[in-house]
């Protein structure tokens, strides 16, 4: 008699790891399908700093300003960086405001932030192939995000009466074309 609270209890056991399964098996494909593609880095060196600030409208030959690195102490030195191959990857450069790195392949990679009315998106094209990196919608506004197919991508920033598209494709090289609308 002093057993039988023991079988309630297997019981809410039993069916609590039971929901957990189903629902692991349940969300695989769409956290599969979420999960991003590989990011072609940058080495440190290279990177690029951006102002979060934009110029304000008007201003002509402003110079942003970048903050300059500040100095932290550590107990230990950081480790350096390990490269798979003997050979150095080449810089990156800049193309026609595309970011372009070349992986150990020779395959380039060509990324660009777009900052628009509506919010920032960070497209990654290579040939045949675009990816986002990131859409950030911008207060009030939402983001859409249409896959037309391996080589073509569109962002939409929408709000009630307002919207804008960053669309890219590959043709050859990489295309974007931005829209914006209002009403």
């Amino acid at each position: 008699m002093g057993m039988r609270w023991l079988v309630p209890v297997l019981g809410w056991c039993a069916a609590t790891l039971a929901s957990i399964g189903l629902a692991t098996v349940a969300l695989q494909p769409v956290v599969s399908a979420a999960a991003p593609g590989p990011i072609a880095a940058l080495p440190p060196a290279d990177l690029p700093v951006a102002s979060r600030a934009a110029p304000p409208a008007g201003a002509g030959s402003a110079t942003p300003v970048v903050p300059s690195p500040t100095a932290t102490a550590t107990s230990q030195p950081s480790p350096e960086p390990t490269r798979a191959s003997g050979t150095p990857t080449p810089p990156a450069t800049v193309v026609d405001g595309w970011t372009v790195t070349t992986d150990a392949a020779g395959e380039p990679t060509y990324t660009r932030t777009f900052r628009v009315a509506g919010g920032v998106a960070v497209i990654r094209l290579t040939p045949g192939e675009a990816h986002l990196v990131s859409a950030t919608p911008d207060p009030g506004y939402t983001v859409d995000v249409t896959q037309g197919g391996v080589g073509n991508l569109a962002v939409q920033f929408t709000t009630a009466d307002h919207y804008v598209i960053v669309h890219t494709i590959w043709q050859d090289g990489p295309v974007a074309l931005i829209s914006d609308s209002t009403g």
